[in-house]
């Protein structure tokens, strides 16, 4: 069998309305998943032995592991496990082909606890290489069912299309509208615990996600774990003041728990001039479209 290469795209969180905490742990939540075209990339390939390997900008925040001669300065060779990658290949083998092992290679683009879903991508994108890889249907509901049990986002990520997320945010149902809109994602460089979020999030009910197209929903919606995320990383207010501010936006918000915030753009021109101004203070930026 060949190598199989799949996307792991940036999500973000176009309106995040948590109404409640559930007695299972997780939080009732409402949210408006959209998803970049870039981030991070997946590949598959049969092998004689499990092996995980992580490369890219980001592969030190995942593997402070010593780098190996065979293989490229920027990439590191982990043992099997401890990652939702591993996990989910774990998961999918054990369903699907026992007894059959995979070489994988995850190119680490996105920055880490940063609120657009890396690792939750990458468990999806591994998933569906492993289904592709495997002549597994797309949509076999055994898919959804591992992709539950790896994570919340994770049963998006896996669909990766725009979709409104209830329940623990993995009740989906599709959406359409903004595809091919001009997306800045902008992170000021520092890592957000998830948990740490949702422990100061202040428990209180704001309502639900108006009812709309996609659009007037989104702008109309907010994201209830910007004011605990804030509370944990200030420099949160500077990126969303240079975002508010950056000519043609027709939304800015911080995504998930954060750090990254995003704006869309009426055009890409001003979107590649917003970015130009968030590199200038030393940020990380994508510059990128809606799928």
């Amino acid at each position: 069998m060949p190598a199989t290469t799949e996307p792991a795209p940036a999500k973000i969180n176009l309106a995040l309305h948590v109404r409640r905490r559930r007695d299972d742990g997780y939080h009732e939540l409402e949210t408006l998943f959209a998803f970049a075209t870039d981030g991070d990339i997946v590949t598959v390939e049969p092998a004689a032995a499990n092996s995980f390997t992580i490369t890219g900008p980001f592969a030190d925040a995942l593997l402070p592991a010593p780098k190996h001669n065979t293989t490229p300065a920027s990439a590191g060779v982990a043992a099997w496990g401890g990652n939702l990658v591993t996990a989910a290949a774990d998961a999918f083998t054990a369903a699907f082909a026992p007894d059959t092992h995979h070489a994988i290679t995850l190119e680490k683009h996105l920055p880490i606890a940063s609120g657009i879903g890396g690792g939750s991508a990458d468990a999806a994108a591994t998933l569906r290489a492993l289904a592709r890889l495997h002549c597994v249907g797309p949509t076999d509901p055994r898919l959804h069912a591992i992709a539950a049990t790896l994570g919340a986002d994770v049963p998006a990520c896996l669909a990766n299309r725009t979709t409104l997320g209830t329940g623990k945010g993995d009740t989906l149902a599709n959406l359409e509208g903004l595809s091919g809109t001009p997306l800045l994602l902008v992170n000021p460089g520092v890592a957000v615990s998830t948990a740490a979020v949702f422990k100061t999030w202040d428990g209180q009910d704001r309502g639900p996600i108006p009812e709309g197209d996609l659009l007037t929903r989104a702008t109309a919606g907010r994201n209830d774990l910007e004011p605990p995320a804030l509370a944990l990383a200030p420099v949160i207010a500077d990126v969303r003041t240079l975002l508010d501010a950056a000519h043609e936006v027709l939304l800015s918000r911080m995504s998930g728990s954060g750090a990254t915030c995003f704006a869309l753009f009426e055009t890409a021109e001003a979107r590649d001039a917003a970015a130009t101004a968030a590199l200038a203070r030393g940020w990380w930026t994508l510059a990128t479209t809606l799928a």
